[in-house]
């Protein structure tokens, strides 16, 4: 049975606590913007080739690469897969804009199939969406948990479709002792800094096995500069910073500690809140990039959250295929109606790993008080 002591002062629970995140790291962060600035190497170069060594080993995959964002990453990918205007790239329509604009960024069409009760892709809809013009599939890791990548591969290959996973929310995240960004022919980073590996601004990675497409994205995200002097191909200028290579090595040091203290965090909101709202499953394999409950009346309970002082977000509120920059391809209310289920009931709360238990008990006492009125 749940219990805690509740405190009886209200307190602010913030969503992200970027201050206590950077008092916890200070000294390092320091040593590495003095590294950094005193080596002169502010792009590219030692620091980045460090972190795409590190991060490929991660991933389990023979290759990353460094680039300036995650939206630049999907992008890329899909350019250097020969993707371009008349294909069409099947996503779902419950993620971040990003996931779609990447295709429309390089005038393909950005499609969408329905999402299971899990909020990740459903692969049986997967197998309903896909007509003649599909010419990639872009999963999205939602949340920071794995889609159902053994039957997305297989309905994928059956058709000869590559995959590209959108892994932004799910660094570290694994399914079937296989970790996101190894399923894919190449998958998509972000080190945005509300990610759980966040970098202090934009950055992002493509990892892969392919390494012919690995040496592509690599001149790619250089102007498709062969050498200083020679040009391969028009490219784009995508390089990821020293500074925010330096910053994303040292905490990845951390990265596993963050997980862990993300799950104990989450274990405490499931035995707090079952039976109250929807609650996420506790999979292992999950990192927790967000926690997102599905509540009756969330509007009204979120309000009263921010009364009480606890800091709450949507993810995402309008579906991508009911926003008025998808109107031209011809989508309307009621295609997907899971996702626009979910789109009124989700809710994240914060679930940062400086968050104590108290905070996380005030934030469960004040759900289990908006349901008891």
């Amino acid at each position: 049975m749940w219990r805690t002591s509740i405190p009886k002062l209200a307190q602010k629970v913030p969503y992200i606590d970027f201050s206590g995140q950077y008092a916890a790291e200070r000294e390092r962060i320091l040593a590495a913007v003095d590294r950094v600035f005193s080596s002169g190497a502010y792009i590219l170069g030692a620091e980045v080739e460090a972190f795409e060594t590190r991060m490929a080993a991660l991933c389990k995959t023979k290759a990353a690469v460094a680039v300036a964002n995650g939206t630049d990453a999907l992008v890329m990918c899909l350019r250097a897969l020969g993707i371009g205007p008349g294909d069409e790239v099947l996503t779902a329509p419950n993620s971040y804009v990003a996931s779609a604009s990447c295709a429309g960024l390089i005038g393909a069409t950005p499609a969408f199939c329905e999402i299971g009760a899990d909020q990740l892709m459903d692969p049986a809809a997967l197998s309903r969406a896909i007509t003649p013009r599909t010419k990639a599939i872009m999963p999205v890791h939602l949340t920071g948990r794995v889609c159902d990548m053994e039957k997305i591969l297989k309905i994928a290959a059956e058709r000869g479709i590559p995959v590209i996973e959108d892994a932004a929310q799910a660094v570290g995240a694994e399914r079937g002792g296989r970790r996101a960004g190894s399923f894919g022919r190449a998958s998509c980073f972000s080190f945005h800094p509300l990610k759980n590996l966040n970098a202090a601004g934009d950055a992002g990675a493509i990892t892969t096995d392919d390494e012919e497409l690995a040496e592509r994205l690599s001149l790619m995200r250089n102007h498709g500069l062969k050498s200083r002097n020679e040009v391969s191909f028009w490219g784009y200028n995508s390089r990821m910073d020293a500074l925010q290579a330096a910053v994303l090595n040292l905490r990845l040091d951390g990265l596993d500690g963050v997980i862990a203290k993300r799950h104990a965090n989450a274990a405490r909101y499931l035995a707090a809140l079952r039976g109250i709202v929807d609650c996420p499953p506790n999979d292992p394999g999950d990192v927790f990039h967000l926690f997102v409950i599905q509540a009756d009346r969330r509007d009204a309970l979120q309000a009263f959250l921010k009364e009480s002082g606890v800091s709450t977000a949507v993810h995402y509120p309008i579906p991508i295929h009911l926003q008025p920059v998808c109107a031209p391809y011809g989508y309307k209310k009621g295609d997907f109606p899971e996702c626009e289920r979910q789109s009124a009931r989700i809710l994240s709360l914060p679930i940062h790993q400086y968050l104590t238990d108290e905070q996380i008990d005030f934030v469960c006492a004040k759900i289990r008080e908006f349901y008891a009125r």
